[in-house]
């Protein structure tokens, strides 16, 4: 049996669940999520924990028990808490600001990328740091890697957009060689 599969979730009482064969909803403070439950999986909520169980053993029903657990958990984390990504911005001249459900950035380029922010989705800018908060984890982290596509960290100097815990390897730039005429040295 899948280990994250039969982990149980404990639902916190602000949290309203509705529970259909083929459907979960779950609702808080005016954010409602949903998620089909597939038909090989069974939902079930009990005195505030929901469990997932499965009706077969193939491989691909012992995948989507551990996908369904995590689905349903993330979503009672998400209306329950919420979520954020922190993006840096590094390198001279590059900035962000928000404007309303848009997000304008200036990132070099000779004209600033306008980037409309998802429904759900709530950015807000400090200096050089971006905070991306929202309660679907998927839009969070979608909204986050779309914004870092904008300009990636270079490996030569770090610049650009990178997640805030992400490292970056930077690299060796060209080294000169011998002496200092273009034969080489000796």
């Amino acid at each position: 049996m899948s280990r994250v599969g039969k982990r149980p979730i404990n639902v916190p009482d602000s949290v309203k669940i509705t529970l259909n064969p083929d459907e979960i909803t779950v609702e808080s403070s005016g954010k409602v999520l949903k998620h089909n439950i597939p038909s090989d999986v069974e939902v079930s909520f009990e005195e505030g924990v929901i469990s997932v169980t499965r009706k077969n053993n193939t491989p691909r029903i012992r995948g989507l028990h551990g996908l369904t657990t995590t689905l349903i958990s993330n979503m009672v984390e998400g209306v329950s808490k919420g979520f954020k990504r922190r993006l840096k911005i590094v390198g001279r001249g590059k900035r962000a600001k928000v404007q309303g459900n848009k997000m304008v950035l200036e990132l070099g380029f000779s004209h600033p990328i306008e980037y409309i922010l998802p429904e759900g989705v709530e950015a807000a800018v400090e200096k050089d740091i971006i905070e991306i908060t929202g309660y679907d984890k998927q839009k969070v982290g979608e909204t986050a890697a779309e914004i870092r596509d904008f300009q990636p960290p270079e490996p030569y100097k770090g610049s650009g957009i990178r997640y805030e815990d992400e490292k970056v390897r930077k690299k060796a730039g060209k080294a000169a060689i011998g002496g200092g005429f273009a034969g080489g040295g000796q």
